[in-house]
């Protein structure tokens, strides 16, 4: 039994069994994949998957406890090697950040500059996406942590603590009416055509659920995956937006003003997620203090022993 085989069986699982995709994700062979995979079904003595002639098509009943069984070996092996890396160059490793568009746009550069000041010879990558694919990447062992407003509670295979709270400013064009509303209702944003994020982003769930209580429909005539291009077609005179407060910079946007609607919706938290059971080095740590000042190593330790967020 090698490593490498319960690497192809966990990401054949996790490419929804597609063992194509799963080769592609490896830099590998479907055939080299295959017969890994057969290998070690015959010497572990059972099928974990079952197949349709070459295709594969579900996971028997033994072979999800072996998954779960591979994904723990593994994500302990990636543990020693962390290990080893903190104690033998402590300043000196790699951070891949899964998030969103408005985190890495508006949230991150900062924090990113300072980290980087502290710990130059750490490289970073980012991975932008949705909420539900950056979990995915933390899940599947692509990325160290995730940073999202929705979507990462879902998996419960994440440890996910709160970072900050935000609202949402309305942007519209210079002169527009509802600037001169002294207090601006969810009616007046229903009667005008909106533009916001798409339905897996950025605290959509609040704004939905904040027109439903009120008994209204909300005209949305485009939804989009970051705010600039939601800007941009706020600009184009398509209607009004609807963006996380922090996606508006009056010298960035000078085509634009911003309208304080943060009364007519819930807060949202932005939150960390981190995989359960992994070696976290010391830069990540400090990292993720940097982004957030009170998640301190001690009550990130905490929320990991635990498995439960912190609120």
């Amino acid at each position: 039994m090698k490593l490498q085989q319960l690497r192809y069986l966990v990401e054949v699982f996790q490419a929804g069994l597609n063992v194509s995709q799963a080769a592609e994700n490896l830099h590998t062979s479907q055939p080299g994949v295959s017969k890994q995979i057969r290998l070690l079904e015959e010497e572990l003595g059972v099928d974990v998957f079952v197949r349709n002639g070459k295709r594969v098509v579900g996971v028997t009943e033994p072979g999800q406890i072996i998954l779960e069984m591979a994904a723990r070996v593994l994500l302990e092996a990636r543990n020693l090697k962390e290990a080893g890396r903190e104690f033998s160059s402590h300043d000196t490793g790699t951070l891949t950040l899964a998030t969103t568009h408005t985190q890495a746009r508006y949230m991150l550069p900062d924090v990113i500059r300072r980290f980087s000041t502290q710990y130059p010879q750490v490289r970073l990558s980012l991975h932008q996406g949705n909420p539900v694919h950056v979990a995915e990447e933390v899940v599947a062992g692509r990325a160290d942590m995730a940073i999202a407003t929705e979507g990462l509670d879902q998996f419960s295979d994440l440890c996910v603590l709160p970072c900050y709270q935000w609202n949402r400013v309305l942007v519209v064009p210079p002169g527009h009416p509802l600037s001169g509303v002294s207090s601006l209702t969810l009616k007046h944003l229903a009667d005008y055509p909106l533009i916001t994020y798409d339905f897996a982003f950025t605290g959509r769930s609040r704004i939905n659920q904040a027109f439903e209580d009120k008994g209204l429909v909300p005209n949305v005539v485009l939804t989009a995956l970051d705010s600039d291009v939601i800007k941009t077609y706020v600009e184009l005179g398509m209607g009004v937006g609807l963006i996380a407060s922090m996606a508006y910079d009056e010298r960035r946007d000078p085509g634009l003003r911003a309208l304080d609607v943060s009364h007519l919706f819930e807060n949202s938290t932005t939150r960390i997620g981190i995989r359960k059971g992994t070696f976290l080095r010391q830069y990540q740590y400090d990292f993720i203090a940097l982004f957030a000042p009170h998640l301190t190593r001690d009550v990130v330790e905490q929320a990991m022993q635990g498995g439960e967020e912190e609120g």
